[in-house]
């Protein structure tokens, strides 16, 4: 169940009707009336909205979870200027998934019908995914892939450990967690490797206090 929906975005009216349900894609037409006063069929896909969590954890707690943990070679901010980049870490997984190369990507996955709202499904894919569960959440954007499809991506920002247990992944999942430097991260999104986890909020901002400052969407 949605919480949050932006203004911009373009879904399904309600009098359509649907046609078809498959495993993840369901099909929805309905009678759209054109200028000339005449009727044609309209229709419209629709699959369960996607969340995508970017978290953030300190050097120091990337050491004791025994995540793969590069360097501190981003401590000085832009002309040296020394900012929080060097003693933070994000959470980033390493992928393998049936008819997929290895890719990298922030945790995530598809909304299942028993979450009730975007953040309890976020919370719940990051915990199986990752094994991890944080205190502060804050959802930073909400975009419509494709405006044909009804489906919305939801990104929250998690700070604040709070806990660590084994992961719980599905049976097509292959899945390892590595805690990354914000530089590291900013270079990776332009590898063919993470093409999943390109978010011009992040490439666009030097430092990470910008990212974890970016303004929250929707108070839950």
């Amino acid at each position: 169940m949605r919480r949050f929906v932006p203004e911009n975005v373009k879904l399904i009216p309600e009098e359509a009707e649907k046609v078809f349900q498959g495993k993840i894609w369901a099909v929805y037409q309905w009678p759209q009336k054109m200028f000339d006063g005449s009727f044609e069929t309209f229709e419209m896909l629709r699959r369960a909205d996607t969340v995508k969590i970017i978290p953030v954890v300190t050097a120091a707690e990337a050491q004791e979870l025994g995540f793969a943990t590069e360097a501190a070679d981003d401590e000085g901010g832009e002309n040296g200027v020394a900012d929080t980049n060097g003693e933070m870490r994000l959470i980033v997984t390493k992928q393998e998934q049936p008819r997929k190369d290895c890719f990298y990507d922030y945790p995530g996955g598809r909304m299942d019908e028993e979450d009730i709202d975007e953040l309890a499904a976020a919370k719940r894919e990051l915990l199986e995914e990752t094994g991890l569960s944080f205190r502060n959440w804050k959802l930073i954007k909400v975009e419509q892939p494709l405006s044909k499809i009804d489906w919305l991506v939801y990104t929250f920002l998690a700070t604040g450990l709070e806990g660590h247990v084994s992961q719980n992944l599905d049976a097509g999942e292959k899945i390892e967690v590595e805690a990354m430097g914000f530089e590291e991260v900013r270079r990776l999104m332009e590898s063919g490797e993470a093409r999943y986890m390109r978010f011009k909020e992040l490439s666009e901002r030097v430092r990470l206090e910008e990212v974890l400052d970016l303004p929250e969407l929707c108070k839950y």
